[in-house]
């Protein structure tokens, strides 16, 4: 019997730290103006935000000086916090000065590995403003690939980018493919339509993701442009916008650390 008990609990232990294992959280970030204007205790409210997750992905890093500084001391800060991160910047996009900015990525180093520093995909660049940033990453053998992407603004067309962005995801030899990041466009509209057609499907829906410049009635959250989109090989466990503000009170704090909430996704390899 105490012999029987024992292989129950052994492979209960067994099978739970292999379906931790297997389980990836995923943040996607607009950390609006990341770079030398994040003071520390920022960078370490930012930290305790994102803690507990396996990959975090960056938008509007700052391109010059302060923004490459600024991921470094984040993910330094994340060390110190009972786990080993590293990191990426892309270089930056190839767009005007006014417009330009970095990628990133930091994830755990656990049972997470890369193995190149990834790059902005090239053949993008003349259609996409800030072409987007590609990484592979491995658990184990199996591969999986994420896009980090923020569009031009609302009112400049941001769907012809996301067209571009569709052929791109649907052409390409990665399947099992992870698009994160700020689109300027609502996942319910039309220009969405094929990349679902396509299998892709949203991490989040109808809810926002920016922040306004005032709180009325505890409602401070303005439009729902932000997301995750995954491919079919990729099961989602969870998706949720993470609120950091949560209260009016805390509105002008929050907006010190970026205009918009995290998207947050738990998943699987199928």
């Amino acid at each position: 019997m105490l012999k029987n008990l024992l292989f129950i609990f052994l492979a209960l232990l067994h099978f739970n730290f292999y379906s931790q294992k297997d389980n990836i959280k995923l943040v996607s970030w607009n950390i609006r103006d990341f770079g030398q204007t994040k003071s520390s205790e920022e960078l370490d409210e930012i930290a305790e935000i994102v803690r507990d997750v396996d990959i975090i992905a960056i938008q509007e890093v700052v391109a010059g000086y302060g923004g490459a500084q600024a991921v470094a001391k984040l993910t330094d800060m994340l060390n110190r916090k009972g786990n080993n991160w590293d990191y990426v910047i892309s270089n930056p996009t190839n767009s005007s000065k006014y417009v330009t900015e970095r990628y990133a990525f930091i994830w755990k180093t656990k049972h997470i590995k890369i193995k190149n520093r990834g790059g902005l995909v090239a053949e993008l660049d003349f259609q996409i403003d800030r072409e987007p940033f590609l990484l592979d990453f491995y658990l184990g053998k199996r591969k999986f690939s994420i896009l980090n992407f923020h569009s031009r603004p609302f009112n400049k067309d941001p769907e012809s980018e996301i067209r571009a962005l569709t052929k791109f995801v649907t052409n390409t030899a990665n399947t099992t493919l992870i698009l994160a990041g700020d689109f300027n466009v609502d996942e319910k509209e039309a220009v969405f339509s094929e990349l679902k057609r396509k299998g892709f499907a949203a991490a989040v829906s109808n809810q926002k993701t920016t922040l306004k410049r005032t709180c009325d009635q505890n409602d401070y959250l303005n439009y729902a442009i932000d997301n995750i989109f995954y491919s079919k090989e990729v099961y989602k466990l969870e998706g949720r916008v993470i609120d950091f503000v949560k209260f009016c009170e805390s509105l002008e704090k929050a907006r010190k650390i970026s205009d918009h909430l995290p998207i947050f996704l738990k998943f699987s390899l199928r």
